[in-house]
């Protein structure tokens, strides 16, 4: 297959960044809670994947009994925040998703940028990054806080395509765990748009056109006309 691809966005928590335990969806659960919202995690999953702010928004509009909790949603976020940044400070389950680096090395050898787009705030991003050693594996990446529009917006591709100097979205690979992801490449025009195969995206890639499912990066590589042998190691 030909080679066509000039840059991969790859989403962070399920994605390159493992989720054991669900973490993020129970840090957002757990913000609620401490503000007197109880909602199951199954109430967060179709959320996974948007701006944290807004997500935390929408959770508090559909479940919270309190009219008045509804305007905090702020503080409900920066607790979040404090519960998500303090895991993947000290967390003894924070890890890549085994074989994410490898496959990072792989496409910058093949000239192929590397970018992360998340619904994470750059505090969050910048600490997940630092503690997987990241630091020069990276050719840029765009946190929710810093575009008008998180996702299913494009804009942060949009960013990621300026900061790195690709003026064709049909070039340009997305690749995430949640129907926001999907939405998101398909919102951006983006050539490949892959979902990794998981409880939020099983039922539901095959509803847009064009998608595909992967289980692992890996299996990423041949719809990039690369080798997977020459990932190995």
């Amino acid at each position: 297959m030909e080679r066509w691809c000039s840059m991969v966005v790859f989403d962070m928590a399920g994605t390159t960044v493992r989720d054991e335990d669900n973490a993020v969806a129970s840090s957002v659960q757990k913000a609620l809670a401490d503000f007197g919202c109880d909602i199951t995690l199954e109430a967060v999953d179709p959320v996974m994947g948007m701006p944290k702010p807004l997500a935390i928004r929408s959770l508090l509009d559909k479940f919270s009994r309190d009219d008045s909790l509804r305007s905090r949603s702020d503080e409900v976020h920066t607790r979040f925040q404090q519960i998500v940044v303090d895991h993947y400070k000290t967390g003894s389950g924070v890890a890549e998703v085994p074989g994410t680096s490898r496959v990072f090395r792989l496409l910058r050898e093949e000239g192929i940028k590397v970018a992360i787009d998340t619904g994470f705030d750059r505090l969050t991003l910048d600490t997940i990054v630092d503690r997987l050693g990241w630091d020069g594996m990276l050719d840029a990446s765009v946190a929710s806080d810093e575009v008008e529009n998180g996702r299913p917006a494009p804009d942060m591709i949009e960013v990621l395509m300026d900061r790195v100097g690709v003026s064709d979205s049909s070039t340009v690979c997305k690749v995430g765990d949640s129907v926001s992801d999907i939405e998101q490449g398909l919102n951006a025009g983006c050539g490949l748009v892959a979902a990794i195969l998981c409880q939020r995206t099983k039922d539901e890639y095959q509803n847009y056109e064009g998608v595909i499912a992967v289980n692992s990066l890996d299996e990423l590589l041949p719809h990039l006309g690369l080798s997977l042998a020459g990932a190995a190691g």
